[in-house]
This record gives structure tokens, C-alpha cells and sequence, in this order.
């Protein structure tokens, strides 16, 4: 046996020291100077990315009764209200981790959040009301839910790594939540609203 292979090497090739001297010169270019308020530790930036979701999900309790009047699929509407009452449940768990962090329960703006509901606005404006709106606003809800499952995800992780147990089982409360509303947005798109919009 070869040294080489004995030491769990390969014969990968190596990247030139021009390229990784190029690679670190690019990284110095696009280097952004933190803001004077910038989180230096995990707890700070576990609490900031709260405030982003609680923003969002305020956001959407406003936004889920414009989706809901405007789907044509019984089946569709009635998704999206029970999802309101559900999201309406998961502001006040959030507020429980604010409490339970001994932190103001405050919003900050979601870009993220901000950007997908123009998208469903969009969407509206760009589809006639109907079986093709239904999957538009099936698309636009789901890309929302996959938002909030990498967020909810994400901010379970961040308090269980902080010793926050408490807060991260009623974040892994709403996780499921969200991933359950997937699924339902999903059997309604392959099930209904899909097929009737081929036609």
C-alpha cells in the first residue's frame, strides 16, 4: 500500500496558489464591515432572527385573508383560513419565546417575508380568477411555508446550541405546523386545484 493511501490521501487535485490567492483577494473585495449593532454572539442573533419571523407572521395574519377571498377552490380558501387561525397561535408562541428570553416581543422588518407577499400580489394581479389563480396562490403560500420551515428550523437549532430548551420545543411546535401546512397545500395543488387548471 502506497503512503499516500495509508494517510487517507487522493489524488484530488489541488487548487494552484495563484487560484487561492485570487479566492482570498475576492473575499477581502466583498467583505462587509458589521453594523455598530451587530451580533457577536449566538443569543443576540437567535433574538434578532426573532423579531424577523414575529414581523412575518404578523405580516401574514394581514395577508392570508386577501389570499383566501381570492382562491376559487373551496377546499383552497378553507386551507388558508385555517392556516390564518393556526399563524394567529403561532404570534402568541413567539411571544412566549420573548417572554421566556426575558425580551420585548417586537417585530423587525422581514425582507424576506415583505418580498414573498408582493410575489402573491403579483401573482393575483397576473392571473384570471380561477382554477390558474388557485395554483398561482398555491405556488406563492408554499414558497412562503418553505420560508418559515428553514426559519422555524433554524431558530430551533439556535436555541437548543444557546440551552434554551423551553423556547426551542415551542419553536419545534410551529416547525410542524408549517411543514403540516405544506403537505395540505401540496394534496390540494396535486389532487384539485392542478388538474383543473390543465384542462
Amino acid at each position: 500500500m502506497k503512503n499516500s493511501e495509508k494517510q487517507g490521501q487522493t489524488n484530488a487535485a489541488k487548487p494552484k496558489a495563484s487560484q487561492t490567492k485570487d479566492i482570498k483577494n475576492d473575499a477581502k473585495i466583498n467583505f462587509v464591515e458589521p453594523a455598530p449593532d451587530a451580533a457577536t454572539e449566538l443569543k443576540d442573533l437567535f433574538i434578532d432572527s426573532l423579531k424577523d419571523i414575529y414581523w412575518a407572521e404578523n405580516a401574514l395574519v394581514g395577508a392570508l385573508p386577501k389570499m383566501a377571498g381570492n382562491a376559487s377552490s373551496a377546499g383552497l380558501s378553507g386551507a388558508i383560513l385555517e392556516h390564518l387561525s393556526i399563524t394567529q397561535n403561532q404570534v402568541s408562541r413567539l411571544e412566549q419565546v420573548f417572554n421566556l428570553l426575558g425580551e420585548k416581543a417586537e417585530g423587525k422588518k422581514c425582507e424576506a417575508m415583505a418580498g414573498l407577499l408582493k410575489e402573491g400580489d403579483s401573482i393575483l394581479l397576473e392571473t384570471a380568477p380561477g382554477a390558474v389563480r388557485d395554483a398561482g396562490i398555491i405556488a406563492a403560500s408554499q414558497k412562503i411555508e418553505h420560508y418559515e420551515i428553514a426559519t422555524y428550523g433554524t431558530l430551533v437549532a439556535f436555541a437548543k446550541a444557546i440551552g434554551e430548551n423551553d423556547a426551542a420545543k415551542l419553536l419545534t411546535q410551529t416547525l410542524a405546523e408549517e411543514k403540516e401546512a405544506d403537505c395540505i397545500l401540496n394534496d390540494v395543488a396535486l389532487n384539485l386545484v392542478n388538474i383543473v387548471a390543465a384542462e
